[in-house]
């Protein structure tokens, strides 16, 4: 198959004095970053020797591919040593998770796509059960003995053992999670494969940990949707136990890659009917622990469930709240703050007010909305998706009515972005489908036809980890996804594993999930993608730029963020300078951090 992404020598990765020749030995092995794939045919030309690099409180990544030479193999043991550092210093193989990737088929690409179809790595089956600590167990079917009953064990989807096939290759992913206690400096180890017959291949792997430390939660403020298909694919009642243990797994599994998982209404307060809430010190204790375990920074506050406008604007009381409502409504808003407050919850809480006002009477529902809202709490930030420009000038002002503005990243504007900040609102960004600017945009025909990244499994990874430089580019300060796991169901995907996409009139591979139903590999979470990683990294990356700005100026990172995204429309595909660029923060933050210690 034609290659999906060449293995480009990167910066996090040293060569040997020769790139990678073809294997003569039953098996090699050759290293990627984080941002490549490998198709299953590929030669390899990799490295034969990891090198990464990662602050304390960081979760780095690479990939080993096992690539089979003429005969066909099978992979029975995989393992990673601990990392040995200064002075004896340990990095446990237990903070080292691996996982083997799963390839899925794009048999139709996505509108605008980069990638031809075919197969690409993207499920991340891991080698340890997460729930029961122990190997996912291969399916298996087998009798005693003849004419007793079949006896089935196991699951479809494993990790180990695997086979390779002459000439081809097995990726195998990795996430290094350096604590935040270690003390800086480089750590050496090495990962070993086995293989049937008394084959073996082993690489080294080197970390170097910088002398700076993540924090625990998101600084880039995030909304990823919800778990809304569950049900569906673990074939669960909802709202039984059984739910609420997958629903809480799924939320760990966002907040493992430093997103905000949705807040659980299981935890909120009870409504009563006159708008108030009913608090229970129960539900308290058990919603500061959810954010306490998940290090959760956004609080986005429920919509008052006693009415909802509609979107359609055909009747005529498209705009109408009766005074029974108002009054439960601004009451609802009233206790929610001051419930956050009382906790101390309440600094970057947020009302998702409107989701894509796209008609003048959408407009006057904002206003309509935002003035109620702001009467009752006027510290309340309602957060509306669309753009920081108006849709049509004809229409009304919606300004008054919106703290945080959102517009998809081929609708960003440089000029009103500025204006919006500068007068204190926010702007965060998103992404949906395959969008370009439209028609109303400021300097249309210059934009028409230029594309942002698109997040589908048939673009370069590399469109996963560029969001946040964008958003700092334009200083913004947020991130939305309309759906983390197929979260409406009318937009649902066909079938995760083997067709990747949901019909939205079109196929859209990967669009609207970044997890997977862990149903065939025997366990009830999500399964990571490697999109997802790449987001994480990008999320990563923001930390440093806040940290450089924390030590310098705001100028001194845009320099840095210049080199992968000057534009929204203009911006690198090349892991290298990626790569580069976030070595430069990191020796920044070091040098400037060296300043601040010795005065």
């Amino acid at each position: 198959m034609k290659k999906v992404l060449l293995c480009s020598v990167v910066s996090v990765f040293i060569l040997t004095a020769s790139a990678c020749p073809a294997v003569e030995k039953g098996m090699e092995l050759t290293a990627l970053n984080s941002m490549q794939r490998i198709g299953q045919d590929d030669t390899p030309t990799g490295p034969r020797q990891v090198q990464i690099k990662a602050a304390k409180n960081e979760v780095e990544s690479f990939q080993v591919v096992v690539a089979a030479g003429k005969k066909t193999i099978k992979v029975v043991h995989a393992q990673m040593s601990d990392l040995l550092g200064p002075d004896g210093a340990r990095i446990a193989k237990e903070n080292i998770k691996l996982f083997r990737e799963e390839y899925v088929r794009v048999r139709k690409s996505t509108p605008r796509a980069k990638l031809a179809p075919g197969l690409y790595p993207d499920p991340l089956v891991p080698f340890i059960n997460p729930i029961t600590g122990k190997p996912i167990e291969p399916y298996t079917r087998y009798r005693k003995k003849w004419g007793e009953p079949v006896i089935v064990k196991g699951y479809d989807m494993y990790a180990l053992p695997f086979d390779v096939f002459q000439g081809q290759n097995q990726p195998i992913w990795f996430d290094v999670h350096v604590p935040k206690n270690i003390p800086a400096g480089v750590y050496k180890g090495t990962f070993s494969v086995t293989a049937q017959g008394g084959i073996s291949a082993e690489i080294p792997v080197t970390l170097t940990v910088w002398d700076f430390t993540l924090p625990d939660g998101p600084t880039h403020r995030t909304h990823f949707g919800g778990f809304g298909n569950i049900p569906r694919f673990f074939d669960v009642e909802r709202d039984s136990q059984r739910y609420k243990e997958i629903e809480l797994r799924f939320c760990r599994g966002l907040a493992r890659h430093r997103i905000n998982p949705p807040i659980l209404r299981r935890l909120l307060p009870e409504v009563n009917d006159d708008g108030s809430l009913k608090i229970t010190k129960k539900r308290t204790r058990a919603l500061k622990k959810f954010i306490n375990q998940f290090h959760i920074t956004d609080f986005g506050i429920p919509r008052a469930p006693f009415f909802e406008l509609p979107h359609s604007t055909s009747q005529p009381d498209y705009k109408y709240i009766s005074p029974t409502n108002r009054k439960k409504t601004q009451r609802y808003y009233r206790e929610y703050y001051n419930y956050l407050r009382e906790n101390g919850w309440e600094k970057r809480a947020y009302l998702y007010m409107f989701d894509e006002p796209n008609l003048k009477g959408n407009y006057e529902q904002v206003l309509v909305l935002g003035k109620m809202i702001h009467e009752a709490v006027p510290e309340l930030k309602c957060f509306v998706t669309e753009q920081t420009y108006p849709q049509n000038l004809s229409w009304p002002d919606i300004d008054p009515a919106v703290d945080i503005w959102c517009p998809l990243w081929s609708f960003i504007d440089r000029k009103t972005i500025n204006e919006k900040i500068a007068h204190g609102d926010e702007v965060w960004s998103y992404t949906a489908l395959a969008q370009r600017s439209p028609q109303y945009r400021p300097e249309y025909e210059k934009f028409r036809n230029y594309d942002p990244p698109y997040w589908h499994i048939d673009q370069p990874l590399t469109s996963y980890r560029v969001p946040t430089w964008i958003n700092r580019q334009y200083n913004i300060n947020g991130l939305v996804y309309w759906s983390v796991y197929w979260d409406i169901i009318t937009m649902t995907v066909i079938e995760p594993w083997t067709l990747p996409a949901h019909p939205h009139r079109q196929h859209f591979n990967g669009d609207g999930y970044l997890f997977y139903p862990g149903a065939p590999c025997g366990m009830d979470d999500a399964i990571d993608s490697i999109r997802i990683k790449n987001i994480r990294d990008g999320m990563e990356d923001y930390e440093y730029f806040v940290l450089l700005e924390n030590l310098a100026d705001k100028e001194t990172v845009k320099k840095i963020v210049d080199t992968v995204a000057p534009e929204w429309w203009n911006f690198t595909e090349d892991p290298a300078t990626i790569t580069a660029a976030r070595e430069n923060l990191a020796r920044e933050i070091l040098k400037r951090k060296k300043h601040a210690d010795s005065r």
